[in-house]
């Protein structure tokens, strides 16, 4: 099985080396990943903008991905944007979005989800995504630690407390059984399982929802609509 992750925030080579290798720690015996970057785009995907601005490149790649035969892309950005599109545009390949796969898998394991997200400007979208997904009988909150996307990877244990700080105001404030990791860049500081032991709840990391999701939909042999 062949997977690319595409991502419209042009990175450094060494970034995408160490996101490819993590996300071929997590695959299944059997899946191949392969990166799939624009040079072109936004740094970071934190406002309405920013995702409209990297849909474009975002769409290009995807096209091309089917036309080389994988099986499966996911969009690298745990707010899906412009996923619809991209579905639309393919008949082939399975096009898997980190957010999507992230609240489905929510739902699953408990009443009611807080999603974690960067920032307070991005918590309108937020809840916008999960009403999409139809899911918002299950959501709790959705909560800022107002870490810019380029920041959360300077301090990690920094990062990693304030996550904590956040996710246990939403256990006691807001009543909430699941957490959600709102950014990619927060996946791939693997601090799930981390705060999964310190809160006792389960955390989802988006990019192995989406991966996962990905693999059991192509195993499966089904792909959307």
């Amino acid at each position: 099985m062949r997977v690319a992750y595409v991502g419209a925030a042009p990175k450094s080579a060494e970034e995408v080396e160490g996101r490819r290798l993590l996300l071929q720690q997590w695959a299944a015996s059997g899946t191949t990943i392969e990166m799939a970057y624009s040079d072109e785009g936004p740094a970071s995907i934190e406002s309405m903008y920013e995702e409209y601005v990297a849909i474009p490149q975002y769409a290009k790649n995807i096209v091309r991905l089917e036309r080389e035969g994988y099986d499966a892309a996911i969009v690298g950005c745990a707010g899906d944007p412009g996923i619809g599109a991209y579905q639309e545009l393919c008949t082939k390949i399975l096009v898997v979005g980190p957010g999507m796969s992230s609240f489905h898998t929510a739902a699953m394991l408990g009443r009611r989800f807080t999603l974690l997200t960067v920032a307070d400007s991005m918590i309108p979208s937020s809840h916008e995504l999960i009403q999409k997904a139809g899911l918002t009988s299950k959501i709790a909150s959705v909560r800022a630690v107002e870490i810019p996307v380029l920041e959360l990877s300077h301090n990690r244990e920094q990062t990693l407390e304030k996550l904590v700080q956040v996710g246990r105001e939403a256990i006691e404030h807001d009543r909430t059984d699941v957490l959600v990791l709102g950014c990619m860049s927060m996946a791939f500081l693997q601090v799930a399982e981390e705060m999964q032991s310190l809160l006792g709840i389960p955390v989802i990391n988006p990019a192995k929802a989406a991966l996962k999701m990905a693999e059991s939909m192509v195993s499966s042999r089904l792909k959307h609509s």
